[in-house]
């Protein structure tokens, strides 16, 4: 979180000198994102002391509520040509039901893995799982926000694997994830050239879609760039000229992380990825020490729901995925990313915490 707030106080000064820049740190971006991390961080606290188990009785009632909120989207005006977004106007405050659907899926899928233990195997089950996960995910395509709807597909991929599904299903579901990821990597790789595959691919994805697959696109090469710029040391804090002259694209928001990367180097980079790899290697340790397999099922997760951001975000921002959106937890500027990560990691802490309880 303090890496956050550096690195939003210096990309977010638009409108104030290089002196007064120099002089505050306290933009009205920091002071929102602040404000924030402390909802955050009370929430955090609220699900840490509530029993997770409790959260058996309303799966069902926070998965229809989702899907109302979810389904209402498309009854909204739009937000910047898309429908991801409620605008609540008393505080000023857009909410993003997609980021509450993550953690939706979570939970039921944990109570309906549960439930179905002595039958996990048969074609019921997988069709119930599937439909779990599938339903928020064609919302979320449709409003469109393909990078958040994608990042449901390892949730609940992994977790299906913790509730012990068919072994032929999660075969087949990890064959087409190899295969896409392949895809993909061979595309940006330039193994595959990217404009002939282009009239085949045009039959599954539309054309703003496929244009993610471009591996020349100015914000690919941008977040590149600003990555090299920083060499091994940065150039400073608020020293940074090529990502706050504008050449980076959302540098406060997706790009976080090469923006951090100008200013702090391969040494700043690192130091915040050995933070993220204590945090996911603690989260798949509570899968290990959860005392039941709804605890089980609700920490795996969450475990990949943090990786799953993690790996994303860098690996758009390094050029080896496509730019979806996918925030980096703790990290991109936002209220609906923040007050999901936070109760995810709550839920995980009461996990941990009574985990000797019987």
């Amino acid at each position: 979180m303090a890496i956050s707030v550096v690195t939003i106080s210096s990309y977010s000064g638009e409108g104030l000198t290089a002196d007064a820049m120099h002089e505050t740190w306290l933009t009205p971006m920091v002071k929102s994102q602040m404000k924030w991390f402390c909802i955050g961080w009370i929430l955090f606290f609220i699900f840490a002391a509530f029993d997770y188990n409790k959260l058996r009785e309303y799966a069902w009632l926070i998965y229809g509520l989702t899907l109302l909120a979810l389904i209402g989207l498309f009854f909204t005006e739009p937000i910047q040509n898309v429908r991801r977004w409620y605008r609540i106007p008393f505080i000023n405050f857009n909410a993003q039901p997609s980021e509450a659907a993550k953690l939706t899926v979570i939970i039921a899928l944990s109570w309906f893995l549960e439930r179905r233990a002595n039958s996990s195997k048969s074609m019921a089950t997988t069709l119930g799982a599937v439909a779990i996960a599938g339903i928020p995910f064609l919302l979320i395509v449709k409003q469109p926000d393909l990078g958040t709807a994608l990042v449901l597909y390892p949730i609940a991929g992994v977790m299906c694997y913790f509730g012990d599904i068919h072994p032929f299903v999660l075969r087949l579901f990890t064959g087409l994830a190899v295969l896409g990821l392949v895809f993909v990597v061979c595309i940006f790789s330039g193994f595959i050239p990217y404009e002939e595959t282009k009239p085949y691919v045009h039959r599954i994805l539309k054309e703003y879609q496929y244009e993610r697959l471009n591996p020349d696109t100015h914000h690919q090469k941008a977040a590149s760039t600003a990555i090299a710029i920083g060499g091994i040391s940065g150039v400073g804090w608020k020293e940074s000229e090529y990502a706050r002259g504008g050449s980076l694209p959302a540098p406060y928001t997706d790009s976080i992380f090469p923006a951090f990367g100008e200013e702090f180097g391969l040494i700043g980079l690192i130091f915040l990825l050995v933070l993220f790899y204590s945090l996911i290697y603690c989260s798949f340790q509570v899968t290990a020490v959860a005392k039941d397999p709804f605890g089980r099922l609700l920490a795996a997760g969450i475990a990949i729901f943090v990786a799953i951001h993690v790996l994303v975000n860098i690996g758009m921002m390094c050029g080896l995925l496509p730019i979806t959106g996918v925030p980096l937890l703790l990290q991109s500027y936002g209220g609906s990313s923040i007050i999901s990560t936070m109760t995810t990691l709550g839920i995980l802490q009461s996990i941990y915490s009574r985990r000797f309880m019987f």
